[in-house]
Parts: C-alpha cells; sequence; structure tokens
C-alpha cells in the first residue's frame, strides 16, 4: 500500500473534527459510530475517502501492519476489482441502503493469489451534490475467521461423534449414560414400552422399570462394568404399559477420551422375548429330539457299531436307484461312487469300522444311480452317538441330492467369469489366464503374443439400428475372431466394444501380423441381421511377451497403448506396440495434469474469432475460443492440453469456466451499451453425458441477464454418435425453445448424415476448414462446398465457411454463395480486452 502514501487524508480528518450528521441528530465527530474506525481500531486497518459516485481519492494506512498486498489499486473505481461480482453487489446494496453502515465482510483479491476476509465500516457525509463524501476504513479479519471456522469445525465434530455413537449402536430403544452411570437421554421407544416418561428414566429412574427379581443383578453388572470400563451385554425383564414384563436385552460401550478416562457410555435396549422363550422350548426339548430332527432330510442311513446292522431307508434307495429287496452292503456302495471319489468313501468306512470317525462329518459325494447311470451329487450329513466308554455305539448319516443345486452354483460360478453375450471369459478370468501364462512363460524362457481388440462401429452402429443390432454384431464378431484364433488361443470380452487374446503361438512379430491380416479381413464380412448387412471394423494393439514386456500387466499396458494408436490413426488397423507409445501415454498424462490445474486455478481465459458476412465485412458474432494463462509462459493454445478433452469429468469442468468466463465478458458489453452479435461457445461430448447441460447454460445466461438469442451452442457429430439420440435431442430442442441456436461444427468430416440433420435441431452448418484451404487449387473441395451450402440452404441453415485465409478464399465461397466466413483472412482470435464491439 506504500504506493498510495500520496494520497492525503486531510478532507476526512476535518470532516471528522468538524461532526458529522446520522440520524436526525448532529454529533461531534468523538461521539460518532464511525469515530473508533479512525482512531480506536486494533486490527490492521486502511482508511478511504470516496465521492458520491464511488471513486475513492484518499487511502492512508492506520498502521503499518497492515499485511494484505493488494492485486490492484483501488483509487478511482479500482477497488472494484479486488471484490468478486456478489461481494461488489452486496457492498453496493449497503451503502445504497443509508447514510451509514457496516460491518459489512468482503473478500479482498491479495497480489499473491488469495482473497483475504476483510470488514468494511462506512459513513456518507455532506448534503448531496458536490460536496458529498463517503469514508470508510478496511480491517483484515482474515485470521480471525480462520480462527472461528477451526473451533466452528471442532464443535461440528464432536457434535458428529456424539450422533454416531448414540444412532449406530442403537436399532431400537437407544441411550446414553453418564461416567457414573445416570442415564442422561433415553429414545422414545421407551415410553412407548413401559409407558414411563423418558425424563422419569434419566439418571436411576430406570430401574423402577425393573422385574423386582432382576433389579439385585442388573444393578451388580452395572456397577462393576462402570469401574472396569468394560462393554456391558445384560438381560433382564421390564415392566410394560399393561403391566406385564418382557424379556429385554441391554447392552453398552464405553467412549474414552484421551486421557483414558470415560467420557459417556451408548447403549441399545433391544426387545429380546421371543428369543428367550424360544431358548428355553429348545434347551427342554433339544435331547429328546435331536435325532429325529437331524435325520428328517431325505435319505437315512443308519448304522448299529454294536450289531453291524446298515439300514437304508426308501428314500434313500430311491436316490441311489435301488430297489427294496437289495441288500445294504459296503460293496453296493462302493460300486455307485464316482471312481474319483471312491477312495474318499472307503476310507470313511474303514473309519466306521475301527470306530474313529468323528462325533459329527461332512462329505459330498458322486455317485451314478444303478437304474439310469445318471451322474447326481450327494451331500451326506452324519453324528454317531457314544456310549458313556466313549465307544461308537450308532452312526446316522443323513443324504441330500444337492445336483441342481451344484449346477446352479456351477452357472452362477461360470456367470461370474464369462461374458453372457459373447459366452467368452470376461475380464477378470482372462486376466487371471494372462497372468498364469506370463508365469509359465518366464520360467520357460518363452515368449507369447498379446492382442487387444476394438470394434470400429458399434457406437454407429447402436445409434443407427438400435442396441440389438450392436449386440448382434459383437456377438457375430465373437464367433469370428474364435473361427481364426489359433487353438491355443486364450479369448475374452474385456467390456463394452473391447477384445483380448493372447497365444503362444504368436510370439513373434510376423505371426501377429498374419493373424491380425486374418482377423481384419474376417471382420470386414458384413454381418446379416434381421434384413441388414451391418459392416465391422477392428482395431488391433500388440505387444510380445520378453520384447515388449516381462510381466503380464506391463505387457497389457503395452497393447492397450498400440490399441489406442491404431483408433488414433484411423482405425482398421494393427500397431505393434513401440517405446514411442509410451512417450505419447506420458505425454497424455501430462495435458491431463496440466488441464486439472488449469482448471483448479481457473486459468481458462476466452479469446474471440470473428463470424463475417463477407458480402459487407461486418461482424454478425464472435466464436469463444479457449486459450488458458500459463503462470510463466503466457497465454497457450487448447493443444498443449489436448488429452483433456477425451477426459470426460476435465472436458466438463473447462467447458463449465468458458461459460463464466463468456457469460461474464457479455455481461460487461451489454452493460456498456455494447452488441457484440451472437456469441457462440463450443461443447464437447462429455457436457452432454451428464443431462443437465442445457439447464446449466440457460441457468447462467439467466443469471447474468443474457438474452437466449444472443448465445450459440456449437457441436461436432461426435456429440449425435457418443450419446443417445433422444438425449441429445431433448438437449438440443431445449436450447432452441430457449432462442439459443445450434450449429454443428467441422460438417463434412466425418460421420455426419443427413438422419442427423432431420432428427437434430441444427441451425448453422459449419463448413470445416479442410474444405476451404484448397478451395482455389482443389475442384473437389469447391464441390464438396457447394454441396454444403445448397444442403444448408434446403433445411433453411445459415452456413459458416471456416478457415478463411485469403481473399481468393473468400470470393469463391461468395461465388458459391456462401456468405458468412471465420477465418484469420477475416481476423485472428483475441482477448476481449483487445476489441471493442460495435455500439448497440
Amino acid at each position: 500500500m506504500d504506493r498510495f502514501a500520496d494520497h492525503r487524508f486531510s478532507d476526512a480528518r476535518l470532516a471528522l473534527e468538524a461532526g458529522l450528521a446520522v440520524g436526525d441528530s448532529f454529533l461531534p465527530a468523538h461521539d460518532l459510530l464511525l469515530s473508533p474506525l479512525f482512531e480506536h481500531v486494533s486490527p490492521p486497518l486502511l482508511r478511504w475517502v470516496a465521492d458520491a459516485r464511488g471513486r475513492i481519492g484518499a487511502i492512508e494506512r492506520e498502521r503499518g501492519d497492515f499485511a494484505p498486498r493488494l492485486a490492484a489499486d483501488p483509487a478511482g473505481l479500482g477497488w472494484r476489482h479486488l471484490l468478486d461480482r456478489d461481494d461488489r453487489r452486496m457492498l453496493l446494496r449497503a451503502m445504497l441502503g443509508g447514510k451509514g453502515g457496516g460491518p459489512v465482510v468482503v473478500r479482498l483479491r491479495c497480489a499473491d493469489g488469495q482473497a483475504r476476509w476483510s470488514q468494511l465500516r462506512f459513513a456518507r457525509v455532506g448534503a448531496p451534490g458536490a460536496g458529498e463524501r463517503w469514508y470508510g476504513t478496511v480491517e483484515d479479519i482474515h485470521d480471525q475467521r480462520d480462527r472461528e471456522a477451526r473451533l466452528l469445525a471442532e464443535a461440528l465434530t464432536e457434535s458428529r461423534e456424539h450422533y454416531r455413537w448414540s444412532v449406530d449402536l442403537s436399532p431400537q430403544v437407544p441411550w446414553t449414560a453418564s461416567p457414573d452411570g445416570g442415564i442422561q437421554e433415553v429414545g422414545p421407544r421407551w415410553f412407548e414400552l413401559t409407558g414411563m416418561m423418558p425424563e422419569q428414566a434419566l439418571g436411576t429412574g430406570w430401574v423402577g422399570a425393573l422385574h423386582p427379581d432382576g433389579v439385585e443383578r442388573t444393578i451388580s453388572i452395572w456397577t462393576a462394568h462402570l469401574s472396569s470400563g468394560a462393554p456391558v451385554d445384560i438381560d433382564y425383564r421390564i415392566r410394560l404399559r399393561d403391566g406385564g414384563y418382557r424379556w429385554m436385552r441391554a447392552r453398552a460401550s464405553a467412549r474414552f477420551g484421551a486421557d483414558g478416562q470415560v467420557v459417556r457410555w451408548y447403549g441399545t435396549l433391544e426387545d429380546v422375548h421371543a428369543e428367550r422363550l424360544a431358548q428355553q422350548a429348545l434347551s427342554e426339548s433339544e435331547e429328546r429330539f435331536r435325532l429325529a430332527i437331524q435325520s428328517a432330510r431325505l435319505g437315512i442311513w443308519d448304522f448299529d457299531c454294536v450289531t453291524g446292522v446298515r439300514t437304508w431307508s426308501p428314500e434313500f434307495r430311491r436316490m441311489l436307484g435301488l430297489s427294496e429287496t437289495q441288500p445294504a452292503t459296503a460293496d453296493l456302495a462302493l460300486g455307485l461312487v464316482h471312481s474319483d471319489d471312491r477312495d474318499r468313501l472307503r476310507a470313511m468306512l474303514d473309519a466306521v469300522a475301527a470306530g474313529s470317525l468323528p462325533q459329527h462329518f461332512e462329505a459330498t459325494l458322486r455317485i451314478h444311480r444303478a437304474d439310469t447311470g445318471a451322474l447326481r451329487w450327494i451331500r451326506s450329513t452324519g453324528w454317531t452317538t457314544r456310549s458313556d466308554s466313549g465307544r461308537p455305539q450308532r452312526i446316522i448319516v443323513t443324504f441330500l441330492d444337492v445336483t441342481e443345486e451344484r449346477d446352479a452354483e456351477e452357472r452362477v460360478r461360470w456367470a461370474a467369469t464369462h461374458d453372457a453375450m459373447t459366452r467368452l471369459p470376461n475380464r477378470a478370468l482372462w486376466q487371471a489366464s494372462l497372468e498364469g501364462l506370463a508365469g509359465q512363460a518366464q520360467a520357460e524362457g518363452q515368449g507369447f503374443g498379446l492382442m487387444m481388440l476394438d470394434i470400429d462401429d458399434l457406437k454407429r452402429i447402436n445409434d443407427s439400428l438400435g442396441h440389438d443390432a450392436g449386440d448382434a454384431l459383437l456377438c457375430g464378431f465373437a464367433e469370428r475372431l474364435a473361427a481364426v484364433a489359433p487353438p491355443d488361443a486364450v479369448l475374452g470380452r474385456l467390456g463394452g466394444d473391447e477384445f483380448g487374446l493372447v497365444a503362444p503361438s504368436i510370439g513373434h512379430a510376423a505371426a501377429l501380423q498374419s493373424l491380425a491380416d486374418r482377423i481384419m479381413a474376417s471382420a470386414r464380412t458384413p454381418l446379416a441381421h434381421q434384413g441388414r448387412q451391418l459392416d465391422c471394423g477392428v482395431s488391433i494393439g500388440g505387444a510380445i511377451f520378453g520384447d515388449h514386456a516381462d510381466r503380464a500387466d506391463d505387457l497389457l499396458k503395452a497393447a492397450d497403448l498400440a490399441l489406442y494408436a491404431s483408433k488414433r490413426d484411423g482405425r482398421g488397423r494393427l500397431t505393434m506396440f513401440h517405446s514411442s507409445l509410451r512417450a505419447e501415454a506420458q505425454q497424455r498424462d501430462s495435458m491431463i495434469r496440466m488441464a486439472r490445474h488449469v482448471v483448479a486455478d481457473r486459468l481458462v481465459t476466452p479469446y474471440y474469432q470473428p463470424r463475417v458476412d463477407m458480402r459487407s465485412g461486418a461482424v454478425l458474432g464472435y466464436e469463444a475460443l479457449l486459450r488458458w494463462r500459463h503462470p510463466r509462459l503466457g497465454i497457450q493454445s487448447p493443444g498443449s492440453i489436448a488429452a483433456a478433452f477425451d477426459h470426460a469429468e476435465i472436458a466438463v469442468a473447462l467447458t463449465g469456466l468458458m461459460l463464466d468466463a463468456v457469460l461474464t465478458d457479455m455481461r460487461g458489453w451489454l452493460e456498456a451499451a455494447l452488441a457484440p452479435g451472437r456469441i457462440a461457445i463450443n461443447a464437447a461430448a462429455a457436457d452432454f453425458a451428464q443431462g443437465d447441460f442445457a439447464d446449466r447454460v440457460l441457468s447462467g445466461l439467466a443469471r447474468f441477464g443474457i438474452p437466449g438469442d444472443c448465445f450459440e451452442v456449437e457441436v461436432t457429430e461426435s456429440v449425435f454418435l457418443d450419446r443417445g439420440a433422444d438425449q441429445v435431442a431433448r438437449t438440443l430442442r431445449h436450447f432452441v425453445d430457449a432462442g439459443v441456436r445450434v450449429a454443428l461444427d467441422d460438417f463434412g468430416t466425418g460421420f455426419a448424415s443427413l438422419t442427423h440433420l432431420k432428427r437434430y435441431p441444427v441451425d448453422v452448418l459449419k463448413i470445416d476448414r479442410s474444405f476451404v484451404q484448397d478451395i482455389d487449387r482443389d475442384s473437389a473441395n469447391a464441390a464438396i462446398v457447394d454441396a454444403i451450402v445448397k444442403l444448408g440452404g434446403s433445411f433453411g441453415m445459415e452456413v459458416v465457411a471456416e478457415g478463411v485465409e485469403t481473399a481468393v478464399q473468400a470470393q469463391i465461397l461468395l461465388e458459391l454463395g456462401c456468405v458468412v466466413g471465420q477465418g484469420f483472412h477475416l481476423g485472428r482470435p483475441q482477448p476481449a480486452s483487445a476489441f471493442r464491439p460495435r455500439p448497440a
């Protein structure tokens, strides 16, 4: 603030010494509320004087320790740049509300980029007119606010901790107690159960609800746990509203403070009456009915260890496919068991003969039915009873046919490891196979090949023909892939339109290339589906174990990088991994990291390129182009963070920053009575994926007070291909209904079709620069431009030529009927501060 030292403050002191009018009275300066602001305030402050229009003419430090260095000179109207929009509006409302005001708390932008909390007080002095002045102070209260925030956070943490302990353990009647055991809180369910008001239960009042027989025992246990701090778990009966008693289970845990002392007890009261009665009934009948309950399940095998007699129940015989007359012998049982399980059964029979079977045992065996030979899974559960001397007396085994259960488990297991549509291994099983093959290859010193495959046209087919056609394409591709894959290949569908293939037989580049050629040739054959021909292309990334990586996960990353390169370079090809791909991936990662920094620090700044009527040279509007400000290198193009536009989260954030900046500029132009025309902003496919893109844009227009017909949204055809048609159409229709125009950018370079122009509400077609740059030398480009101009006219759309860089190009475009252009010949992108739109 030293640079403001030359501003004098004499007017302020004279005004204060003379006295100020406050309300309806005239008070001497030392009695004014404003006076302490200038003479008796302990926090560091600045003093200022402004005229009736808010222009600051005098600034002075009250104390030398006013720490903040402001980001701009507040003199004149410069103070506006130190406040954000909301704070500025709040301050103006306070100043316009009366002759005096404050305190008003705002955030002042400082030179170090920080926004510090400051408190403003002010008073208006003098009669309206030339003699009217504003006198005020600025106090730095940033550290005070930080302290208050920390205290609030600590209080909130304690509140949340108390709530967690009170609720998490309270399925029925929650309660809390002090360290000495006095009840402090009890849930409303207590009154519903006992008829005792919750406040009556506080302290030791709850004891009055206990059954008299349990009072002494309950208090004794509770007292002991209060001393030890150990968790409490006790059953007792309480008196109900109707006078009866019910068994309840009380559980509690202590919360300890940092000093190891109990802070509070948290507990619950749970109704266990039914469980208690059931337990008593079970205890009384358990011994009498144990064998009957355990043996009443389907087939029963009963062996008397004393007499050696075996008895098979009729149900067990039917399970085995045996008649009632066939003798129950060990040899017969062994003959029916699957050969792989026969030794297990023989060991069990030997243990029976030796009397060494445990009291309880279980086993699951496979048997072949005696009548049909069908293979069945049988689960056996056995119990042994013994005499007082410990000798086995009886062995009872129950048998249950669990074949259907095992089949269901197998189906679940298969479903967990396979793709239900293509019936190929899923990512988890395929990667497990890859890791196993890598371990084997490393041990044997052998290599193998890995392919990552991506169907090129699945999204287009899903969008144009529906997901049933896309599913048919997936299944058809999987069948063709399996048909041409070598016998030792392990295939997998890794998700979406991505497949994987590993095989030892393609352990060198030539073999992998040969297989890739066969796969691509097979995929190119159209697939018939419901009378339609489905075209299919495939992009492939390849890597060799031992050449490109020595670990399974590194090999997978290498092939994935190669696949990315195949799709980037035009699709429908094989790319073998090479070291530069890793460098490119690192560059993409660097771009994404830089883009995150751009978003976090709000470094986005729009540049505006004019859209011009090439007949008259009149500027019709501007396209807002993203630029960002590097702290050291200055303004950077979007190409420096190009990879971020393929990252959904960052792309949406960048669009949001651009939208805020553009709307701020537009609001400034409109307030200055300037007419920039229609401003266009680019939207990515990721913006439409959010589902609320139109709402966000339109709410921003409303917030800034900008009419919809002053705004335009530019989209590329990828928006139509990446999302469902209905959702995109609803979003665009929402824009059109609000007066916002929709432009289709880069038209003619991809898959945009007449169907898209018919289905979606598009107002503007923008001819891609690739057709304009050689229009004076390439008759084909001129023909394409001519066709697009006629096409746009037939649909009633405005046609704009991009990349107009020479007068010759502009002249040819006009001759072809394209009157609106955009490019360096007509105007370069500039920041908002570098040009001034025409007056409204």
